[in-house]
């Protein structure tokens, strides 16, 4: 009997381990991934400390303020377009109008640090 619960024990612990190796593997994977596509080095970091500052990644301020080219005027455009139309007074969404105003904010700091490399 104490050699089945044995069996038991190790079995289990093998399959925990397993599942734990494989987690860190792929955590692994995809901080490589984030790095690569930030740009790595100093440009890379500075990205990513934006992207931290913000609570928002610079592609989905893209997405939410449905944007292809990155001019401070379409950005300003979008921003005022979609603020406006979700006003709380016109049956609007402050929530949304909070992450249009973070995904105006992460682009306008984009912006910025583009402007400072020119």
């Amino acid at each position: 009997m104490a050699k089945y619960i044995v069996q038991i024990v190790v079995l289990g612990a093998q399959i925990v381990g397993k599942a734990f190796t494989k987690a860190i593997k792929q955590e692994y994977a995809a901080s490589q991934e984030a790095a690569r596509r930030a740009g790595g080095g100093r440009a890379g970091a500075a990205h990513a400390a934006a992207n931290a500052r913000a609570g928002i990644s610079l592609e989905e301020a893209k997405q939410i303020l449905n944007v292809k080219g990155m001019t401070p005027e379409e950005v300003e455009k979008r921003y005022e377009y979609l603020f406006g139309i979700n006003d709380k007074t016109k049956g609007g969404s402050f929530y949304l109008q909070s992450k249009i105003f973070r995904a105006k904010e992460r682009l306008d700091k984009e912006l910025s640090i583009k402007k400072e490399k020119t």
